[in-house]
């Protein structure tokens, strides 16, 4: 890829503009889930029906996401960063214009395929923007996910409240959104590619680094899902809390993830990708092993905290590395989101399969063990260090001893 000679100024308008666009994607996902229940109503779908639609954008991202790395080659990055984030705000409209299983299925496949591409687009330009000042970044863009996906869920919340026609509401979301997607898109690195550059594949296996950086981070997001859907279930069902209290774990754990990942940047520039996700490898697992021997429940909600704690940074940090894994790094990215999205996909009724032939705490036996994977095979995240990967002309030095104090403590 080509670029402009972004200087310092220019490149933290990026990390600006890149962590707004984040915080979209993220609102869109919030705005949506709150309306679930209404959607279904309307669509006039059976709980195991809406179950089989919302397996749907998970299939639609899979299938979509190897796509991403040619679309951004053959517009450019910020030009297609633009397109596919206003295709994603524009499907929020679909699912609530759907009147039966059908055409709800459809249009979950198509607001998938758009998350998915978009996804990997946003990324890869935060791996680049990181790259490029030479300082962790990825996780406080995940961190800004996760608040635009609060920020939708009080509004969608509100608007569910107020008993608002979600057709009513998603358009006017879906409008705001994508005015503001375009508008901070203005802002992102607009990479080019240069006139003898291949485009990459339309489709093809991702590297064998990112497959290996990929279960690292389905490790984490199965425990991320299986904590997001199962939590309250564990407390109302293991521990006969109510379902208040339960519902308050849930929102707990996520407030936990949420400012985890925007705090993370700091701790992975002061220990490296490696030691971090270790330790937080540790502290879910202690979190995992609260869980299933507790008696009470403030010890369950203890134990949740620890596993949002220790998991929060793994998938930001997983990107980045597979980022950094090859000549590729759209196409190693799509890889290691096609295997996160899998893992997202599978823990909730994974759990259910589970907790229906054991328990429920067999089945977060399975969850602390996925979690000591993260102690176990966090070396597949050491890659190249972000200045050696970075782009000649950026102002950003391009490669530093080993024993500088910008590695220091890196693994």
């Amino acid at each position: 890829m080509s670029e402009p000679d972004y200087g310092t100024r220019q490149l933290r308008r990026a990390r600006y503009a890149v962590a707004a666009v984040f915080c979209v994607h993220g609102s869109v996902t919030g705005s949506f889930a709150t309306r679930v229940p209404w959607i279904q109503e309307h669509a006039g779908v059976s709980a195991g029906q809406l179950g089989l639609a919302l397996a749907f954008p998970a299939i639609g991202a899979s299938v979509a996401m190897p796509l991403a790395g040619a679309i951004s080659h053959r517009f450019g990055a910020r030009t297609a960063l633009r397109g596919l984030l206003a295709l994603w705000t524009l499907s929020l409209v679909l699912p609530a214009l759907a009147p039966n299983l059908v055409t709800l299925c459809a249009a979950l496949f198509v607001y998938g395929a758009t998350s998915g591409m978009s996804d990997v687009a946003m990324n890869a330009l935060g791996v680049e923007v990181e790259n490029r000042l030479d300082r962790s970044i990825m996780s406080g863009l995940h961190g800004m996910w996760s608040t635009g996906a609060l920020i939708g869920s009080a509004a969608g919340t509100l608007a569910a409240h107020l008993g608002a026609d979600a057709r009513l509401h998603h358009a006017l979301a879906s409008g705001v959104l994508t005015v503001l997607g375009l508008v901070f898109c203005q802002g992102v690195l607009d990479l080019r590619p240069t006139p003898d550059e291949e485009p990459p594949p339309r489709f093809a296996l991702p590297p064998k680094s990112a497959v290996l950086i990929g279960l690292v981070g389905f490790c984490a997001v199965f425990a991320e899902g299986a904590s997001l859907d199962w939590s309250a279930v564990y407390l109302r069902d293991e521990l006969e809390t109510s379902a208040g209290l339960a519902a308050a774990c849930t929102t707990a754990f996520a407030l936990t993830m949420a400012v985890a990942r925007i705090a993370g940047d700091k701790v992975v520039d002061r220990f490296g990708a490696v030691r971090t996700v270790r330790v937080g490898g540790v502290v879910a697992t202690v979190g995992g092993l609260l869980v299933v021997t507790s008696a009470h429940p403030a010890q369950a909600m203890a134990g949740f905290g620890c596993l949002g704690l220790g998991i929060a940074v793994v998938v930001p940090l997983a990107f980045a590395a597979a980022g950094r894994s090859g000549d590729n790094p759209s196409l190693a990215i799509a890889g290691v989101a096609t295997i996160t999205y899998t893992s997202g996909l599978i823990a909730p009724s994974a759990i259910g399969a589970i907790a229906d032939a054991t328990s429920l705490v067999a089945s977060f036996g399975l969850v602390t063990a996925l979690a000591f994977g993260l102690v176990v095979f966090a070396g597949v995240l050491r890659g190249k260090d972000r200045a050696a990967v970075t782009a000649p002309g950026t102002g950003v030095t391009a490669d530093r001893p080993s024993g500088s104090s910008s590695n220091a403590g890196r693994a």
